[in-house]
């Protein structure tokens, strides 16, 4: 999995075989803005924050995807297509795409990438 990469929402690229957990949960509104859906990855990498109370450690999270609706479905089916490349000598990157509403991971190849450039 060291050569399958992730592209993550806003942060670029999360190497595969650093996943630990894809979780969906929804974030808090506030004055302003509204709740959204956040598909996470949670990353065998810690990551603080601290207080004057002391210091925090959590697994480092990055999102993939944001959405209004509820991705159901979605955690299982990355987890599955992760299972799928593991067992191979593929090289290349998954993203994230939604598809009348329903969302989808595109797997491809460095080979495709180059040959058709890396568009988001």
């Amino acid at each position: 999995m060291r050569h399958i990469w992730i592209r993550t929402f806003s942060d670029g690229l999360v190497r595969a075989d650093q996943v630990i957990g894809i979780t969906a949960h929804r974030t808090p509104s506030i004055v302003g803005k509204p709740s959204r859906w956040l598909l996470d990855l949670a990353l065998a990498v810690p990551a603080g924050s601290g207080t004057t109370e002391g210091w925090d450690l959590a697994d480092l999270h990055r999102t993939i995807l944001q959405t209004d609706w509820e991705p159901r479905g979605a955690s299982q089916s990355l987890a599955k297509l992760l299972h799928e490349l593991s067992g191979t000598d593929k090289a290349g990157v998954i993203r994230t795409t939604v598809v009348d509403g329903e969302v989808r991971f595109q797997f491809a190849s460095f080979d495709e990438l180059d040959a058709h450039g890396d568009e988001r």
